[in-house]
């Protein structure tokens, strides 16, 4: 069950009941496919400097942030998402270490228009490939996110060359879509970047399909 409440900002909800509880069981059997592939949990922090996200997604994605200056005068935000932060500990902490494989479950924040599937605060699941190995590191990755569509839905298509709209990117990426998600269709998306390659799966998008 969802509430909304009218001094609440746009684009959040309260979440209870046997929603709350089919929400649990989900991310719980997507932990179990991420573990069985060797993925271990990190946790990252909500707030981050702005320039984090400006620069490894570039200038595009402050429009999305939100902003805010903290009691000495730096730009912070909230956290829009995640692959820019495991790019930065990959940066500073991880650059003599091989395969390092990451999940997560993070609440997000953009400014977007709020709609069916698409809010301001919500969730991402992903995973990330730290200085990868395998040459078929990507066809291992789309199996593992094929396999996590099929806990909710049997329909689903998958894009293995598309364009991401990130600047870290360095090569064409991945997305898969459910149609009948009509405007907010895809629900996960990913793609190589310097330091590795990963995912994110939007949760609140895998919730609505059956």
């Amino acid at each position: 069950m969802e509430f909304k409440i009218d001094t609440q900002a746009r684009g959040v909800r309260i979440i209870s009941g046997q929603e709350a509880k089919d929400r649990r069981v989900l991310l719980n059997q997507l932990i179990e496919i991420a573990e069985s592939a060797e993925f271990e949990e990190i946790i990252l922090p909500s707030i981050e400097p702005s320039k984090v996200y400006i620069d490894k997604a570039g200038e595009e994605i402050r429009k999305q942030m939100y902003t805010f200056d903290d009691k000495k005068g730096r730009e912070l935000c909230l956290r829009p998402e995640a692959t820019a932060t495991i790019q930065l500990l990959a940066d500073k902490h991880l650059k003599q270490k091989k395969d390092v494989k990451v999940w997560y479950f993070e609440r997000c924040w953009r400014y977007e228009k709020p709609q069916r599937g698409r809010y301001r605060e919500f969730f991402q699941f992903g995973v990330e490939v730290i200085n990868p190995t395998s040459e078929n590191v990507a066809d291992e990755l789309i199996a593992m996110a094929e396999e996590m569509m099929r806990l909710k839905t049997d329909t689903f298509e998958v894009n293995r060359c598309v364009k991401r709209g990130l600047d870290y990117y360095v090569e064409d990426g991945f997305e898969i879509s459910v149609d009948e998600l009509g405007a907010q269709k895809q629900v996960l998306g990913g793609g190589a970047y310097k330091q590795g390659i990963g995912f994110g799966l939007g949760f609140d998008r895998l919730m609505l399909c059956e």
